[in-house]
C-alpha cells in the first residue's frame, strides 16, 4: 500500500515539476526550435543554420535572436506566451 502512495506522489511531483526544469529563463533555444516558430507564424524556414542572441537588443522576457536560415535571415523576438515579432533581414 505505501509503495503505492509513494508511486503516486512521484508521478505527481514528475508531472507538476519535470517540465519545469527542462524550461529554465536561462535555457536557450536552439535553432531548430526558433525554425519551427518561424514556420508556425507563416515564414520559410527550411533549413536552420543558427541563432545568436542580440544581448543589447534584449530585455527581461523579451530575448531578441538573428536567426540564420538557408534561405532568408531572421531577427526575432521572442516573449513567452506570445507570437514572435519577426522581422525578415536583407541576405
Amino acid at each position: 500500500m505505501m509503495k503505492a502512495v509513494y508511486l503516486a506522489i512521484f508521478t505527481f511531483a514528475l508531472a507538476a515539476f519535470g517540465g519545469a526544469a527542462m524550461c529554465l529563463p536561462g535555457d536557450e533555444p536552439t535553432p531548430d526550435l526558433l525554425a519551427s516558430q518561424i514556420r508556425d507564424q507563416g515564414f520559410a524556414c527550411s533549413t536552420p543554420k543558427s541563432a545568436a542572441r542580440e544581448v543589447k537588443a534584449s530585455r527581461p522576457n523579451e530575448a531578441v535572436w538573428i536567426l540564420q536560415c538557408e534561405n532568408d535571415t531572421y531577427r526575432m523576438t521572442v516573449i513567452p506566451d506570445m507570437a514572435a515579432k519577426i522581422e525578415k533581414l536583407r541576405k
